[in-house]
């Protein structure tokens, strides 16, 4: 049985984490266990009650019960930052799942069974799948833009940091490279604006305050056309686990063309081969 003994960064990366050992379960019909599970672990009731994973530490009378949650996220923090229990880990055979993401072996074979296991609770994806419907009704391509600013603002000295003209920029240039048809655009984004008063001249649609939030905004991803967006483990799950091209914003000038955008395939590749910079 592998045990998955860390917890990196927030949701997608722990997603990426779980993935290749959870592919690895389904093709060679064996167990697993984690033991540091994301606090959105309940939108994933499949992940959750998978017959081959089991999570040790998820005791739900306990973590709805006064501090809970918060003690357990301590207990996260403490026990996956601290070189003693790295040792006592390594020393157990455990596994640091993030190490993994190389592991490319069983993601294509067993893919549609990863997305079923993967998928958000039913609530989330109808949703999600609602909202496209909806821009579908004003045009024949959907374009998720994921905009992440905030941390990226120091994030590797901000050079994958862009202001929301950038991004407007972006979209209008997506719009010409397929000037032939009609272009909406999903806004994946936690901060407050009006897309409306934001991008114009593009049509485009955002949640507003809504449960699960991120999780909605991530697989709303997974079901457009094509996605935008800087370099993020976020959007790199929407394009894997929806097999979705995407395209990562590099640059504040970036052109576009047909052969700029690809599905997700692995944490490192492309489907059309490029590799992928370990940020």
């Amino acid at each position: 049985m592998r045990i998955i003994c860390d917890a990196p960064g927030q949701t997608c990366n722990r997603l990426w984490t779980y993935v290749a050992s959870v592919a690895r379960c389904v093709a060679e019909r064996r167990r697993m266990m984690i033991i540091f599970f994301d606090w959105t672990i309940e939108d994933f009731p499949q992940l959750l009650h998978c017959p081959f994973v089991y999570f040790p530490l998820w005791q739900k009378w306990y973590l709805e019960r006064g501090n809970g949650w918060n003690n357990y996220k301590g207990l996260t923090w403490k026990v996956t930052h601290n070189k003693t229990w790295d040792k006592i880990f390594k020393f157990l055979g455990c596994t640091k799942g993030w190490q993994t993401r190389s592991d490319t072996r069983y993601l294509q074979q067993t893919l549609p069974e990863l997305q079923r296991i993967f998928r958000p609770k039913d609530d989330i994806m109808a949703k999600a799948e609602a909202m496209v419907a909806e821009l579908r009704q004003e045009a024949d391509l959907v374009v998720g833009v994921h905009i992440r600013r905030g941390d990226y603002a120091t994030w590797h000295d901000g050079r994958f940091f862009y202001e929301l003209e950038d991004y407007r920029q972006f979209m209008l240039r997506v719009q010409a490279l397929y000037a032939g048809r009609s272009v909406s655009f999903f806004i994946s984004s936690n901060e407050a604006f009006e897309p409306d008063d934001v991008f114009e001249g593009c049509r485009c649609r955002r949640f507003g305050r809504e449960p699960s939030g991120a999780i909605l905004d991530l697989y709303t991803l997974s079901v457009c056309d094509l996605i935008i967006g800087p370099f993020s483990s976020y959007s790199r799950w929407a394009s894997f686990i929806g097999h979705v091209p995407l395209c990562f914003l590099e640059s504040k000038d970036q052109q576009f063309d047909a052969s700029s955008f690809s599905p997700i395939v692995d944490f490192f590749h492309f489907e059309n081969g490029r590799e992928i910079y370990d940020w």
